[in-house]
């Protein structure tokens, strides 16, 4: 059978189905970043408001949970509805120019669109409920949130991050009562016998196991 393409044409068609595809790579990244894409290590996303958690968690004190609602018992931490945030705003800083796209939205009852700081990929299974349960604090993941300004994402979120932890989860346990603590722990899995029980009922095998994290 005669070859119907020369090999300098069969190069030339692979390299140029490279060339394609390396364009369509560059192309998607930079659409998805530039609808909202992931926000890097270090940097603060854009907000409707810019919130700042260092004001309402370090100087006056809001637990997490009060906005995150279902942090304790679902996958995801929930992010606060309009009203979370008129109980306080309906009589402070009522006429505060930064806070005019609360005062709409309370108004219109369109729900404000907060950027996710920390968008894990979707082919990634993260399940907040079960790492607090565990003894993983927020400030494992989160940073010091309380010192923030603006909130910005302070964990690579990577896989080698998160096998990091998983291979070593004695040294980010703390206690349950402290794990909503911005503070250093006050004590080790060393020292507690409750973090001791809590390690037993981590098989390594399962920490480490593809399933766990991609379902």
């Amino acid at each position: 059978m005669a070859q119907i393409f020369r090999p300098a044409h069969v190069l030339g068609l692979k390299l140029a189905f490279l060339l394609v595809i390396g364009i369509l790579s560059v192309g998607s990244v930079a659409v998805y970043k530039a609808l909202g894409g992931p926000v890097a290590p270090g940097d603060a996303a854009q907000q409707p408001i810019p919130f700042s958690h260092k004001h309402h968690v370090g100087d006056d004190g809001i637990d997490c949970r009060y906005c995150h609602t279902s942090v304790e018992k679902s996958s995801f931490a929930g992010l606060p509805a309009t009203e979370t945030c008129m109980t306080c705003h309906s009589q402070l800083f009522t006429d505060a120019p930064m806070l005019a796209p609360l005062r709409e939205s309370a108004a219109s009852g369109k729900p404000l669109r907060w950027t996710r700081v920390h968008d894990l990929p979707d082919f990634v299974y993260f399940d907040h409920s079960i790492h607090l349960a565990k003894g993983v604090a927020c400030v494992e993941c989160h940073g010091r949130i309380d010192e923030m300004p603006l909130t910005r994402r302070e964990a690579t979120l990577e896989m080698q991050w998160c096998l990091g932890c998983h291979r070593h989860p004695e040294e980010h346990l703390r206690p349950r009562e402290d794990v909503f603590s911005m503070q250093p722990a006050r004590v080790t899995a060393a020292s507690s016998p409750e973090l001791l029980r809590l390690l037993a009922l981590l098989p390594e095998r399962r920490r480490e196991d593809c399933s766990t994290c991609h379902r």
